[in-house]
């Protein structure tokens, strides 16, 4: 095994009174990828901080190969002073690195490199982030949540780019597809240590429960030895006792280690407050259309929504499917078409969007408003302190302020004050974020025994296959059509997968804007950053080409090798078809290039 790039070896951290991590080890090594796998809370964002060096531990050493670079995502980025998203990505190269890189990257993920980073929407934020990381091709990647406020063909995108590299990968993220795809091992942050297995994640979830039922057996045992070690004493012969103390100090022994066993954290308790039967049909829609000035939204969409049904609405950032989904349940209103609602619809929402929340105040008024420690569930009062116990809230955080939670903890919270209201309609937007991969298997089964109507947009892919009846994803030029099944099934039907968008500005902040009377026109068509590389570099690719199958044309003009040299004369052949192939390919697209740059001056 090739010697790691980074170890911790014996890590120790305590918050407060219990030990947040304890005697945690973790190595990696070349091209390694290591999905690191813990509850929210677990210490998982803490510990890649310590890798990444960010975190000084209270004991333990960190070593990291000399001359090897790290990069680490943080799950919200910080970016200083720097005006632009292409000043924050540039920031981070170091000297010698190819700046091209940075442009380069910048628009694969859909930005233009101007955006001010004060008024990024969490997505751009993201994509950035993310740019600045990849763009020094580093020899250890650190990923906390990479995935978080990114669609899906972005998503679908990242983990190209990243299966490509030959860098080690530690990566923390909920998105099971995400690390069954790029993990080759799995780390398991556990009350505090770590447990590892050389299989990527699509093998864990067997192994930990295979872990925790063993584990669960032993404490059987424990707490049977303890039964008995307690009968001898009470019932043994006097003189017997005296003579075995060391007996009685196991017993000791065996009871200080079942006082002091941590137990597997239990998964929250999540169950929606439900409402009265709807009518039969809940949503009608019969050719509804939405523009925002000179660019269409939704065309021509009908859809019958029948009471039971899960609909999950995918699509790439910006392509309106907080639009549709407002519109389909009678948020706004179509520019054409129909829409009407069925009998005695209840709807409770989740907004992804967690700023309505004030970070000021406390985890109990939030979830009952203030003023009280009764939380109403479906019209009946409960206390506060119980209703936080379901979404695994201790009793000593209800007075803790918003702004200091965990986004998974924040996650819980939003899930908790939807669930709440009584309703036979769930409308969900993005309700998976920051959520740990126990909390989403609740709520995989949660809406599985819901008796309403589930419609909920999702960027997770296995979420979606594991929940919705049908899917809605966007064709282009505001079409829309609904495909049977999950996501894997839409994706068989189509044949291919959803388009993916440089979208700039790629939220539904852009909409509101046109929509309130401030248009953008569309810039003129230019050589983006890459075309014009591509313009440059080609002819000196070409002339390499060139020289490449010269050479081999001067081995090959030798009319005895095939007699004297059958390897030399195969290998030179192979290498001439090889680069007269490359050369056929890159002259066309130099003339392609060169045809649209004549076009767009003549514009």
């Amino acid at each position: 095994m090739p010697p790691p790039l980074i170890q911790l070896k014996d890590i120790a951290l305590t918050f407060g009174g219990t030990p947040l991590l304890s005697g945690v080890e973790l190595s990696v090594s070349t091209a390694e990828r290591v999905c690191l796998i813990g509850r929210n809370g677990s210490g998982k964002s803490t510990l890649l901080k310590i890798a990444a060096g960010l975190v000084e531990p209270d004991s333990g050493s960190r070593f990291v190969q000399p001359g090897a670079t790290i990069r680490y995502l943080p799950q919200e980025p910080d970016f200083g002073t720097h005006k632009t998203t292409l000043a924050y990505v540039e920031a981070g190269l170091n000297p010698g690195d190819d700046h091209y890189q940075a442009r380069y990257l910048i628009e694969q993920l859909g930005l233009s490199g101007d955006e001010d980073p004060a008024h990024v929407s969490g997505g751009e934020a993201r994509r950035a982030a993310l740019a600045r990381v990849l763009a020094p091709a580093p020899d250890i990647l650190l990923l906390d949540e990479p995935t978080n406020h990114l669609d899906l063909t972005t998503i679908e995108w990242l983990e190209g780019e990243l299966e490509s590299r030959r860098c080690a990968l530690v990566i923390i993220s909920h998105d099971r597809r995400f690390l069954s795809n790029l993990s080759r091992s799995t780390a398991w942050l556990d009350r505090g240590q770590i447990k590892q297995i050389d299989r990527g994640f699509s093998a864990f979830e067997a192994w930990r429960d295979e872990v925790l039922a063993e584990e669960e057996r032993d404490q059987h045992k424990l707490d049977r030895k303890i039964v008995n070690e307690e009968h001898w004493l009470r019932y043994g012969v006097s003189g017997r006792r005296k003579r075995n103390v060391k007996r009685l100090g196991n017993l000791h022994a065996l009871r200080d280690q079942r006082r002091t066993y941590r137990g597997a954290t239990g998964n929250a308790s999540l169950a929606a407050a439900e409402a009265d039967k709807s009518g039969k049909l809940v949503i009608e829609a019969k050719n509804i259309g939405k523009s925002f000035g000179d660019r269409k939204i939704v065309e021509g969409f009908s859809i019958r929504v029948q009471r039971g049904d899960r609909i999950g609405i995918v699509g790439p950032n910006g392509a309106g499917k907080t639009t549709l989904i407002d519109m389909l349940t009678g948020g706004s209103q179509p520019d054409s078409g129909t829409i009407r609602l069925g009998a005695n619809i209840e709807m409770a929402t989740l907004d992804q969007h967690r700023e309505s929340l004030d970070p000021k105040s406390t985890l109990a008024d939030a979830l009952t408003g203030g003023g009280s420690d009764h939380v109403m569930i479906g019209g009946k009062p409960k206390h506060v302190v119980s209703y936080m116990k379901d979404f695994l809230f201790a009793q000593e955080q209800m007075r803790t302020p918003l702004e200091v939670l965990s986004g998974g903890e924040r996650g819980r919270l939003m899930l908790a004050r939807s669930l709440a209201k009584a309703s036979n309609l769930l409308v969900l937007d993005e309700p998976t974020n920051d959520l740990d991969l126990e909390t989403l298997d609740v709520l995989e089964e949660m809406l599985g025994d819901y008796e309403g109507t589930v419609i909920l947009i999702s960027h997770d892919r296995d979420f979606l296959d594991r929940v919705v009846t049908s899917v809605i994803a966007p064709e282009g030029d505001g079409n829309w059509i609904e495909y049977a099944g999950g996501y894997t099934d839409m994706l068989a039907q189509r044949g291919a997968d959803l388009k993916r968008e440089a979208v700039k500005a790629a939220d539904e902040k852009r909409e509101a804007r046109v929509a309130a009377g401030s248009p953008q026109a569309g810039p003129k068509r230019r050589l983006n950053f890459n075309e014009k590389h591509a313009l440059e570099t080609l002819p000196k690719t070409m002339a390499k080409l060139q020289a490449e199958i010269a050479k081999q044309q001067r081995i090959l003009d030798d009319t005895d090798l095939y007699k004297k040299n059958r390897k030399k004369f195969d290998s030179a052949s192979d290498a001439l078809t090889k680069a007269q192939k490359e050369l056929q390919e890159a002259e066309d697209k130099w003339l392609e290039l060169e045809v649209l740059r004549e076009e767009i001056e003549q514009a």
